[in-house]
């Protein structure tokens, strides 16, 4: 089904020596700035191995061996109020470094600070399910499996969330191709219709942006709109734009075109 080449070093191939920009760095704090946070990582080595800490925007950014994920969670929810997970998500870093991170971002609601608990998880690496101890971790789990391939142990009900369950290959990692690949174009041709049907009806278009000046409207082209069926095989009629009634509407001034005002330069 897959007849392109190997794409394990794909981004490490990159013809445009831009194409991966980093952004400049926010500033970091560090954590005995803040004594509360402070007291936080100490009691948080307590349980899991601590490799990194600091302050930033405000929040306590801590780096801890991803085999100690589910003991540091309960331990921040039970021990030190952060009763809420905001989010869980993950960041393709394999051509990088070999591993995905992971986070998870907390929230104390009754002291309104945050922590946001980071691991490197290898590519065949398993975590520790938490949606038993915060609920709002049970899909999030689910995704990172489906988007990232990221496994999960212990999940009540470990399957695909957004793909279907027979997709091949996880959308968000940095070599799934951006228009889909072959499998994407047929999937869902050769699910309803069977290949046999491929040459009469085409691959599917997975572009979500893309404006066809032909679609089955012919209302692609603003000031070229034709009614249904319209032969423009000699050319597209010009259509007055108008953005309003004539004589205007109660309380809404009438848009004058000609005095309307590009800006030189963004603001």
């Amino acid at each position: 089904m897959r007849p392109y080449s190997d794409k394990t070093n794909v981004q490490k191939k990159s013809y445009y020596t831009d194409r991966y920009y980093v952004a400049p760095s926010v500033p970091k704090a560090t954590i005995d700035s803040d004594e509360v946070f402070a007291r936080d990582v100490e009691v948080v080595a307590m349980v899991a191995t601590v490799q990194e800490a600091y302050i930033q925007l405000g929040h306590l950014v801590l780096f801890i061996d991803a085999v100690d994920n589910k003991k540091a969670l309960t331990l921040l929810k039970d021990e030190l109020g952060y009763e809420m997970l905001m989010e869980m998500s993950c960041i393709d870093w394999l051509a990088k470094r070999g591993e995905f991170e992971v986070f998870y971002e907390l929230l104390n609601v009754t002291t309104a600070r945050r922590i946001r608990l980071k691991m490197f998880v290898k590519e065949n690496q398993a975590l520790e399910s938490v949606s038993d101890i915060f609920r709002s971790a049970d899909w999030s789990e689910r995704e990172a499996y489906d988007m990232f391939g990221i496994k999960i142990n212990n999940h009540p009900y470990m399957k695909r969330l957004l793909m279907p369950d027979d997709w091949q290959g996880h959308p968000l990692r940095k070599t799934y191709p951006l228009q889909g690949d072959e499998f994407a174009a047929w999937y869902e041709v050769d699910k309803i219709f069977g290949k046999e049907a491929r040459d009469l009806i085409g691959p599917e278009i997975r572009d979500a942006a893309r404006i066809d000046r032909y679609d089955t409207t012919r209302f692609a082209r603003l000031g070229h709109e034709v009614p249904f069926g319209t032969n423009i095989s000699q050319g597209e009629p010009d259509t007055p734009i108008r953005y309003q009634e004539e004589g205007g509407v109660f309380l809404i001034k009438r848009l004058d075109a000609t005095k309307t005002k590009t800006l030189d330069n963004r603001r």
